[in-house]
């Protein structure tokens, strides 16, 4: 009986333990739905609070600026001088003396270059000015010749009249009659001879006197005069060497007026306008600001497809000289007009837009671009004026509508 009871007894315990822990079970259990039900609705307000962060996507926005824009192109040419001589001697002969070397200045028609022997050549004055002389007696010569045989002429013409009457009056011969008339007849011409010689010197006179001013001419080019003001930049001769005509002996270049020359691909032939068009020039690392354009070519290399054009540059500064190399950029076209940063310009569906900012909203403009420079973009066309915020950071993370936050403004 006792054993019963305590059977009994453990039964009792161990039912209580099976309520308890079936109570324990059921308390855990709401315990965690309770905390699964806060700890969902806690992830659902995160979702919320990131997808709106999400929607206001951050932008940097800049304002269009009017500006000046210009289309040029960038190349390299050369300064020259605009008047140079490449001397040579008038005659052939040997170069007796050089009065310049190279450096120095010249003036043109005043300044004494070389000089070639002209031993030889004053001969040859000398012999035609006594030419000259010869001439000018073998003129007098006829001239007086011609005045005896006038006077010849006058008494036989006076004989010829008078036996002429008298052959009439029949008071003389008829044989005596033709004596006189061919003593005339002779006498007459004699004088046309004469007369014919004093022509013939004085055509002489003139030959010697040409000849004279030749041979002087030729004296005077052997001592050779500057051409052109400037400097004496080349001399390829020395004393006793020979010289003759079209061997240049000595470069003479005026400083003081130079050109930049430079060629241009044939496609900008039409916008170059001589007197209008200008480029600005850079020689040396000597900025010389826009000049504008005096000549353009008025035809097209066919095989380098180039056209040449210069400007001129009066009394250069130094550092400037002709040989030097010269950076060219010329201005095509320049024109004030509202410009936007070149990054903000994007293509969407086949268009160039930019997309501003209005009430943290953004909206798509389509324009039309213009010249590009210096990082900016000419809007020739669009809904765009300075106070428009023009998306310049960003542009590509939104489209029409996308909610935005501006970050900043760009300067």
């Amino acid at each position: 009986m006792k054993a019963d009871r305590t059977v009994k007894q453990r039964l009792a315990k161990l039912g209580n333990l099976k309520w308890f822990v079936v109570g324990g079970i059921v308390v855990a259990i709401v315990v965690v739905g309770i905390w699964l039900k806060h700890f969902g609705q806690g992830s659902e307000a995160a979702e919320v609070g990131v997808d709106q962060q999400v929607k206001s996507v951050p932008v940097v926005v800049t304002r269009p600026v009017r500006r000046t824009f210009e289309q040029v192109i960038a190349t390299q040419g050369n300064v020259e001088a605009k008047k140079v001589a490449m001397v040579s001697p008038r005659i052939p002969g040997t170069l007796e003396k050089f009065f310049v070397d190279e450096g120095d200045k010249v003036v043109a028609g005043k300044t004494k270059l070389f000089q070639t022997d002209s031993v030889k050549l004053q001969q040859n004055l000398t012999i035609s000015e006594h030419e000259l002389a010869v001439a000018r007696c073998a003129q007098r010569q006829a001239q007086a010749s011609l005045e005896k045989v006038s006077a010849d002429f006058d008494k036989a013409e006076l004989d010829f009249k008078r036996f002429e009457r008298l052959l009439e009056k029949k008071a003389t011969t008829q044989d005596v009659f033709e004596q006189q008339q061919s003593r005339y007849k002779q006498i007459a011409a004699a004088k046309k001879l004469a007369k014919a010689q004093v022509e013939l010197s004085a055509e002489q006179v003139r030959q010697a006197e040409a000849a004279l001013a030749i041979a002087g001419k030729d004296m005077a080019d052997t001592t050779v005069l500057a051409p052109i003001s400037g400097e004496i930049s080349m001399r390829t001769a020395e004393p006793g060497e020979m010289g003759e005509p079209g061997r240049p002996v000595l470069r003479i270049e005026d400083t003081s007026l130079v050109e930049v020359s430079v060629f241009l691909p044939a496609a900008y032939y039409p916008t170059v306008i001589a007197g209008q068009t200008q480029m600005k020039v850079n020689v040396s690392g000597i900025d010389l600001g826009p000049q504008t354009i005096s000549y353009r070519s008025p035809t097209i290399d066919a095989r380098l497809r180039t056209f040449e054009v210069k400007c001129l540059l009066k009394d250069p500064p130094d550092g400037v000289a002709p040989g030097a190399m010269a950076r060219i950029v010329g201005v095509l076209e320049s024109r004030e007009a509202l410009g936007v940063p070149s990054v903000a310009i994007e293509q969407r569906g086949g268009q160039n837009v930019v997309f501003v900012v209005k009430d943290n909203v953004s909206h798509q403009v389509t324009v039309r671009p213009g010249i590009e420079m210096d990082g900016w973009t000419e809007i020739s066309q669009g809904e765009l004026n300075e106070e428009t915020a023009v998306v310049t950071m960003g542009q590509y993370m939104i489209e029409e509508g996308t909610r935005v936050a501006v970050q900043k403004e760009a300067k």
